[in-house]
């Protein structure tokens, strides 16, 4: 298939019940156009795109009481055997797997710890078409209280292989799939805010981490953690105005 090899992070969109601030937000951040979908059923899907190309995704929650989450998909050929996997392996099939009109078929997961990600089996879409570039994504990160369970699940789901990078005090796990490494691990290391036991979070390239963070603030949402440098580049930690975390790098 083109685009993205199965088991590597494909996608990315927000649910959320602030739709249109966050089709305000985004775009002002990071220089996103947004597409509505035509789809009557789609609920006024959008999809962002920067220079043209797809980027990422936002639309209302799926259920009302759900908080406003950006949400990892990794590429699969099987969505329904990824579900079978998440639940004999320990975790939770969220939202089971269902078509998404002719673009895909997808399923909401969520790990032993409560981490929840999604699957992108694409058929018209094949995920995001751009990666690593200011205004795309450019990684993804669990950060979870329980890395030892974690090893073992994603490893059964997707057949990851934990790589140990140490990274100052903290032992930092590289997601190996076949040749590449194409996610990360972080240890809990601060209190984990109630919303979120675990979670995944969604990393977006930018030229200035400085000056995006500030610019967040600006336009209404919070910086949950300063930019500071890392072995990949410059980060920071965000929330958008309706209080979905995401992050960003300027990458080296």
């Amino acid at each position: 298939m083109d685009g993205v090899e199965p088991g590597t992070p494909c996608w990315a969109d927000l649910a959320t019940p602030g739709l249109d601030d966050a089709k305000r937000f985004y775009p002002e951040l990071f220089g996103w156009t947004g597409r509505v979908s035509a789809e009557p059923g789609a609920g006024g899907y959008t999809m962002f795109l920067k220079d043209g190309r797809a980027v990422a995704g936002a639309g209302p929650p799926a259920a009302p009481d759900q908080v406003p989450v950006w949400s990892t998909y990794v590429a699969t050929d099987d969505a329904d055997l990824v579900a079978t996997r998440v639940e004999a392996a320990g975790g939770q099939v969220v939202v089971s797997p269902f078509d998404v009109f002719e673009q895909g078929r997808m399923a909401v997961l969520a790990d032993p710890a409560g981490a929840v990600f999604s699957v992108w089996q694409p058929m018209a879409m094949r995920g995001a078409e751009l990666f690593n570039a200011p205004g795309s994504m450019c990684w993804n990160e669990l950060v979870t209280p329980d890395p030892e369970r974690a090893k073992d699940f994603y490893a059964l789901v997707f057949g990851w292989h934990p790589e140990e990078q140490s990274s100052g005090p903290v032992t930092y796990t590289g997601w190996r799939c076949g040749a590449r490494i194409v996610a990360g691990m972080m240890p809990q290391l601060e209190p984990l805010p109630e919303d979120l036991p675990a979670y995944w979070t969604v990393y977006f390239a930018v030229e200035d981490a400085d000056a995006t963070a500030a610019r967040a603030a600006e336009l209404g949402g919070t910086i949950l953690v300063p930019p500071r440098d890392n072995p990949a580049g410059r980060g920071a930690a965000l929330r958008d105005p309706q209080g979905a975390l995401f992050s960003v790098t300027a990458l080296r």
